[in-house]
């Protein structure tokens, strides 16, 4: 294969015609030649600067150079010795903000593709049935981990590696939590990806009990006093989804983006024969512009419709994955910019009909350093649409917190929780992702739960 040491290995994707059709995954990843070739342009640097940017600490340089050498064995090894989710972490990450964001490659050309090397070595390894490794010999010690999201799963995966007898509850009737619900399958696969992994980290010895929700099954204090487990880990996520709370929100055809996508999902709702069929819209209005909106969006296209993202800032300011966004847009998305919606309009049914949004312009930086948007007076223009999503972040659940004696939270009903070890303010509970930081990315809850397995060691191996 000819190269240019300077760029990247381009990969393969389906055609945004065609993708836009279907909900099959967009991007095919490396085959054998593509992946070792890309390996090549790794420096492997003395001082790797793309494991600081690692929130799990992968040796990336390490992994790397297995690839090159045709190991995909050692380097799947490498891996997860710190990584549960290679294959997940390969396709959602945001790897350009972080180790590839720290790339030396970078510096003068684009940095190595590190992500896709890291789903190139995780898909192969599946393929070659290989397995990460348990641990010899159970301690004694029994671990409770709410929640089989990104957190969950990596917490139990790192203390089952250490002999502890980990049990996983999830309030949900399958296991993965957003990784499930939440990013659509041309994302990331749920059967021949997300499940593939579970099953990983079920063969360390880890338990998983479904439909089971902590607050209404059992609770903590019950888990503690009643089931014998010595520690608790919360990885509960941040599922309570916002709105605007402007004129017409309650109308028919209103969706939260966090309902229209688990309805996709999690229910298979777009399918004839769904039990539970979704709305399949005419024209769509998706209010935000991150990457859960870009999801949406990107998913209310395939069922058919003219879809349209509003969002109150300009396309610098998108808050979304660049990957995301153009995707988004080579398959049709709309992009209504600087652009933010006042009120909801029904027709006489009570179903959505239209949405009144004003113009934007970009003011002063706020108090996270982006500009602020301003209205600019008398930019009022009208949207007919049949279906709003509203993606503007979610809050954890309550019901936790609620049920828990001595659970401190924070001003934004956040659980509080030490960044260091994971330790919140009650004796033997621990916490970390979503539910401690609000809606934030895959790769950061995942690195929550690897912190709080190390603090859950600490703390019971010192008592």
């Amino acid at each position: 294969m000819t190269m240019d040491m300077f760029k990247r290995v381009p990969v393969r994707e389906q055609d945004p015609k065609v993708r836009a059709t279907n909900f099959n995954e967009v991007c095919l990843g490396y085959n054998k030649e593509e992946a070792e070739a890309e390996a090549q342009r790794c420096l492997n640097c003395k001082k790797p600067f793309c494991v600081e940017g690692c929130p799990v600490s992968i040796n990336i340089p390490g992994f790397i150079a297995k690839v090159k050498a045709g190991d995909v064995e050692g380097a799947y090894n490498i891996i997860s010795e710190s990584s549960a989710l290679p294959a997940i972490c390969g396709r959602v990450c945001p790897q350009e903000t972080q180790c590839e964001g720290k790339c030396v490659r970078g510096i003068k050309g684009e940095a190595v593709s590190i992500g896709k090397l890291e789903r190139y070595v995780a898909d192969t390894a599946k393929e070659m049935g290989l397995k990460p490794q348990p641990a010899a010999e159970k301690n004694g010690k029994k671990v409770a981990v709410i929640g089989s999201g990104p957190a969950g799963l990596t917490c139990a995966g790192d203390l089952a590696k250490l002999g502890y007898d980990v049990t996983i509850f999830e309030a949900l009737h399958k296991a993965g939590g957003v990784l499930v619900y939440g990013i659509p399958e041309f994302r990331l696969p749920k059967d021949a990806v997300v499940q593939k992994e579970i099953e990983n980290v079920k063969s360390l010895g880890v338990k998983i009990e479904l439909d089971c929700v902590i607050g209404k099954s059992t609770t903590i204090d019950s888990l503690l006093k009643d089931e014998g487990f010595d520690a608790v880990f919360i990885g509960s996520g941040a599922g309570l989804p916002r709105f605007m709370h402007i004129p017409g929100e309650q109308s028919l055809g209103v969706f939260s983006a966090n309902e229209y996508l688990t309805r996709s999902n999690l229910m298979q709702a777009f399918k004839d024969e769904s039990r539970t069929p979704i709305m399949k819209a005419k024209k769509c209005v998706v209010v935000g512009g991150g990457n859960v909106a870009m999801d949406a969006a990107r998913t209310a296209l395939r069922l058919g419709a003219e879809t349209h993202i509003v969002y109150r800032r300009s396309d610098e300011e998108l808050p979304a994955r660049r990957e995301e966004i153009e995707h988004a847009k080579h398959e049709g998305v709309i992009f209504d910019l600087l652009t933010n919606p006042t009120e909801i309009h029904a027709d006489e049914n009570g179903w959505v009909k239209s949405i009144t949004c004003v113009k934007m312009e970009l003011g002063e930086p706020d108090e996270s350093g982006r500009r602020s948007p301003v209205v600019i007076p008398g930019s009022e223009f009208e949207i007919e649409c049949d279906c709003v999503i509203m993606s503007l972040g979610t809050s954890p659940n309550p019901l936790i917190a609620s049920t828990t004696e001595g659970l401190e939270l924070n001003r934004r009903k956040c659980i509080v929780a030490d960044e260091a070890t994971g330790m919140t303010s009650k004796e033997n509970v621990y916490a970390g992702g979503d539910a401690v930081t609000g809606a934030a990315t895959v790769i950061l809850a995942m690195g929550a739960g690897k912190t709080a397995a190390k603090g859950i060691h600490e703390f019971l191996s010192e008592e």
